[in-house]
């Protein structure tokens, strides 16, 4: 199926914006809901439960006790299992595979309520011109972001007692960019509702360097959650009674350090998010300035309420309903920053 097929509207119902863009929406809900499951999944150390990838079969969870035990059999012989899970039961380790399998349940159910839609919409060339390639291009990114999930686990695997903090960066910027873009997307297709004559929004410069800032402060809490950095400090504002924390560790490079050290990643995860708060109060005021102050409420809002729930989960000690709702807002952050560099890239 090619995206100029795709694109094709020439058929007596014409193009149909409208039902196309609420189903993007509904997809970057069922994405949202991933991110939150997957945030539940690291934080009760659920994502090295399953040991296989089983893209069709793996669906089916085990249904007898021989298959319960085969399963646990499996996650015996990895090293998290022997080095720090001896003695796990199997009601346990049902409990950690349950999050896991639903993680990757909720990926499946992404990928078939994205994939059955966009080819009924094809066949019955339902698509705006111009909009076909996009699509096929979210559906790829969707399953590039399967192989991505396996690639992180298959880290942890072996050798480690964990999943590569790096992979795991990898895997939620991506999930975070499919939200963007199904956003993004489906703004561009409730435009051409309003008027058949609206062009697609442009990225401007402003906007991208906003969200090149908030891709790094991501990238940061990714960091501090795949190290479980969050850990090394329960203080706020200092850590550990000071500014610049203690117990910062040379790793060799200059990368290594910044992006490996615990005490540093937490310190720079703590900081960078003001520079990224500013530099997003800065797009909701010109999202506000282009006529659009639903992004602007809904940027400021997400933000204030995403800067309070951090130092609420390290004041915690990463309590877990606050380490989940603390990623969960992280994604609404990054759907209200889309929709403000969205609004302030209409052409007028």
């Amino acid at each position: 199926m090619t995206a100029s097929a795709l694109s094709s509207v020439h058929h007596k119902g014409g193009p149909r914006p409208v039902t196309i863009a609420r189903w993007l929406l509904i997809v970057a809900f069922l994405v949202f809901c991933m991110v939150v499951v997957g945030g539940i999944t690291r934080l009760t150390e659920s994502g090295l439960s399953i040991t296989q990838w089983k893209p069709i079969t793996g669906a089916i969870p085990p249904l007898t006790h021989d298959q319960w035990m085969e399963a646990f059999r499996l996650y015996q012989q990895i090293p998290e299992y022997q080095q720090l899970r001896q003695g796990m039961t199997l009601s346990d380790f049902q409990f950690i595979f349950f999050w896991e399998w639903l993680h990757r349940l909720l990926g499946r159910l992404i990928g078939v309520a994205f994939a059955l839609p966009l080819v009924w919409f094809a066949v019955r060339r339902a698509i705006p011109a111009g909009y076909g390639w996009r699509l096929v291009a979210l559906l790829a990114l969707g399953g590039l972001q399967g192989a991505i999930g396996w690639w992180m686990v298959k880290s942890g695997l072996s050798v480690r007692t964990d999943v590569s903090h790096y992979r795991l960066a990898v895997h939620l910027l991506t999930a975070l960019f499919i939200i963007g873009g199904l956003i993004w997307t489906a703004l561009d297709l409730m435009a051409l509702v309003r008027s058949t004559d609206a062009r697609p929004a442009k990225l401007r410069p402003f906007a991208c360097v906003v969200l090149l800032i908030l891709m790094v402060q991501l990238m940061l809490g990714a960091f501090t959650a795949g190290l479980d950095a969050g850990y090394v400090s329960n203080s706020w504002p200092l850590m550990n009674d000071h500014l610049v924390p203690e117990g910062i560790t040379w790793l060799g490079s200059l990368w290594a350090t910044v992006s490996s050290d615990p005490y540093l990643v937490h310190f720079l995860h703590r900081w960078w998010a003001w520079v990224a708060a500013v530099a997003l109060i800065l797009l909701a005021r010109r999202a506000k300035q282009a006529g659009c102050r639903g992004a602007s409420i809904a940027i400021n809002a997400a933000l204030g309420t995403q800067i309070v729930l951090g130092i609420a989960t390290v004041i915690s000690g990463i309590a877990f309903p606050l380490a989940v709702l603390h990623q969960a807002v992280g994604a609404l952050v990054v759907t209200a920053a889309a929709w403000g560099a969205h609004a302030v890239g209409i052409r007028r």
